[in-house]
C-alpha cells in the first residue's frame, strides 16, 4: 500500500468520530485533504466546518461543505488533522504546511482531537522533522538567536508567508525529550506567534494507516 493510501485509510477511519449535523474543525495538509474528500462522500453530512487555513477553506467549499467562523461556532465537538510526527504520548509536531497557528487554535477549541497519519509519522522522540515556529517578521533574527541558545538550528522557510502574514523558522537538529516544556519556552519568546509542538494540548486519538491496509488506533 502506498503512503497516500495509508493516509486515506486513516482519514476514512476518522469518520467514526463525526456526528451528523455537527460543526467540526478540519486541519491542513495532504492527510486532512483525504478527510475532506471522505467527509464529502459520507452518507451522514455535517452541518459545516471551521477551516484551519485558506487552502482548507477552499477545499471544503469545493466539496459543498459550509464554512463557519470559530468566533460564531463556539466550542467544537471534534477536530481532525494530520501530523508531521507523533510520539507515544500523542505529542505532535505540526506545521509542515505552515498552518500551525490556526491549527493550534482550532484544536484548543475542540473537545476531541483526532490525529490521522500514515504509520511512518510515529516516532519515539520528536525532532527528526524540523520544528516550525511562526514568527512576526521583525522578530525573526532575535527569535533565531534565542532558539540557538535552546540548542536548535533555525532556518528561515524560503519565500513562505503564513495566512497570518508571518514567517516560519524551521528548527533542525533538536532532539525533543520534553515537548511540553519546550513548547512553553519557545512560545514565551517575544515575537513568536506559536510553535508547531502540540504537547500542552496533544491529540486524544492517533489513527495510523498501515501498509497492510489496517488502521492502528492509539490513545494517550
Amino acid at each position: 500500500m502506498t503512503t497516500d493510501n495509508m493516509k486515506k485509510a486513516a482519514a476514512v477511519a476518522a469518520l467514526e468520530w463525526v456526528e451528523k449535523d455537527s460543526i467540526i474543525g478540519v486541519g491542513t495538509g495532504s492527510t486532512a485533504n483525504h478527510f475532506i474528500d471522505a467527509l464529502a462522500d459520507w452518507h451522514s453530512p455535517v452541518k459545516g466546518a471551521v477551516a484551519s487555513s485558506d487552502a482548507t477553506a477552499a477545499r471544503l467549499k469545493a466539496a459543498d461543505i459550509e464554512i463557519y467562523d470559530l468566533n460564531s461556532s463556539g466550542t467544537l465537538s471534534l477536530y481532525v488533522d494530520g501530523a508531521d510526527e507523533a510520539n507515544p504520548a500523542l505529542h505532535l509536531i505540526k506545521g509542515g504546511g505552515g498552518a500551525l497557528t490556526r491549527e493550534k487554535i482550532v484544536a484548543a477549541a475542540s473537545i476531541n482531537f483526532i490525529c490521522i497519519a500514515d504509520a511512518s509519522k510515529k516516532v519515539d522522540v520528536l525532532g527528526g522533522f524540523p520544528l516550525p515556529v511562526e514568527v512576526i517578521p521583525m522578530a525573526r533574527s532575535y527569535v533565531a538567536r534565542e532558539i540557538v541558545k535552546l540548542g536548535g538550528d533555525p532556518e528561515l522557510r524560503d519565500q513562505f508567508t503564513t495566512d497570518n502574514g508571518n514567517v516560519i523558522l524551521d528548527i533542525h537538529n533538536m532532539k525533543i525529550t520534553d515537548p511540553i516544556q519546550l513548547e512553553s519556552q519557545i512560545n514565551q519568546l517575544a515575537g513568536v506567534v506559536t510553535c508547531g509542538l502540540f504537547a500542552g494540548r496533544p491529540a486524544d486519538v492517533l489513527l495510523l494507516g498501515k501498509e497492510d491496509g489496517t488502521v492502528e488506533r492509539i490513545t494517550a
